[in-house]
């Protein structure tokens, strides 16, 4: 065995049992911290200092594969030129599914050295405050943009305040521009500045209607629209993520019925069961009857949630509604919301407001 290969399953070992490994009462803590550079670097092994930041954890710059050449590291040398432990990367590996490993013919794991500026701009996202549930996951192009969003000003720069937004017009001429940093820069500045419930309620749900108006009377095309569903739907997923993480509450099985395509309203709605406290299971749209009901059975959900938009209102939804709730179990609520939500009936709870929704969602989730 080379010498440094013996030395990589060295620190291998010793990163596994550090003391903040996964099962010890700091590994929460560890995923989110060790990562963002606060890891004692002189406990892993005597004489260690970390990489450079631009050092990829080889041990002579003259052997060192290329990006491009498909090189490939052992999860202590990729550990060691990322500066995140090793226990760490593997639950991300976990819980995430990134970074992916390859096998070797041996079935040893490795790593590609193209996990590596990946895992770096996760670290940077991690220690300017992010979550590693709204990171690790991401899209690069999600990545990139709560980076940016998030930069620290130049020395000497004059910092600007954000101010509330009179109206939507901004965000309408980054749609029309297809401008992705600048349409998720806004959303986040205002998610930041709002708070979760205001946001929607203030900031997206009166963006969703314009952009609409907008298609409407021609000055959105199809795809504007398509762009700007698929952005906004990115980022409240992501933005969901860490309160599904720390959520304890009953589980809301989220969704919407047969006819309906719309998803922008069931995306609020789960961010705002998640952040009330509640395991949301999110279903997407067009899930049939009695494949929701059979679902809630199986999973001993709480509650449906059914997002229904003006689009699809009408009889044929109000009967599928009246349906679901016959197939559902007496103890499971059904709670319908949207703009095309139909009137309350026994058995069915109806919201048209998402601060109702709120209100309901903390409700189930702290009984008493």
């Amino acid at each position: 065995m080379r010498i440094h290969e013996a030395i990589e399953q060295i620190h291998a070992v010793i990163d596994s049992r550090h003391p903040d490994a996964p099962g010890s009462k700091d590994a929460s803590r560890l995923q989110d911290d060790a990562a963002a550079g606060r890891v004692c670097w002189a406990s892993l092994a005597p004489g260690f200092s970390p990489p450079s930041a631009q050092g990829d954890g080889m041990s002579s710059p003259s052997r060192r594969p290329s990006l491009e050449s498909g090189g490939k590291l052992s999860i202590g040398a990729l550990s060691r030129a990322t500066g995140i432990p090793v226990e760490t990367l593997r639950t991300w590996e976990a819980r995430y599914g990134f970074p992916v490993p390859e096998r070797k013919p041996s079935g040893h794991r490795v790593y590609p050295l193209a996990s590596i500026p990946r895992l770096r701009r996760i670290s940077e996202a991690l220690s300017r405050g992010h979550r590693a549930g709204d990171v690790v996951a991401a899209t690069d192009e999600v990545l990139a943009d709560l980076l940016e969003a998030t930069a620290l000003p130049a020395p000497g720069a004059r910092v600007v305040a954000i101010e509330p937004s009179g109206n939507q017009s901004d965000i309408l001429q980054a749609v029309e521009a297809f401008d992705t940093g600048r349409l998720t820069r806004i959303l986040l500045q205002d998610w930041a500045r709002l708070g979760p419930l205001d946001f929607l309620r203030t900031r997206v749900a009166p963006v969703i209607r314009e952009v609409g108006d907008a298609w409407e009377n021609g000055r959105l095309e199809i795809r504007h629209e398509h762009f700007f569903s698929e952005r906004v739907g990115d980022l409240l997923r992501s933005l969901r993520l860490p309160f599904e993480e720390r959520a304890a509450g009953p589980l809301v099985v989220c969704t919407s019925l047969p006819g309906e395509s719309h998803a922008m309203g069931l995306q609020m709605a789960a961010l705002v069961l998640a952040v009330a406290g509640c395991r949301v299971l999110f279903m997407g749209t067009e899930v049939p009857v009695a494949q929701v009901a059979s679902l809630a059975k199986d999973l001993n959900a709480c509650a449906v949630a059914v997002s229904v938009s003006q689009a699809s209102r009408g009889a044929a939804m109000t009967t599928q509604i009246s349906s679901l709730r016959r197939l559902l179990a007496r103890r499971v609520g059904l709670i319908v919301g949207g703009e095309g939500a139909p009137r309350p009936r026994p058995g069915i709870v109806v919201v048209r407001d998402l601060a109702v929704l709120d209100a309901w969602g903390r409700r189930l989730a702290t009984p008493g």
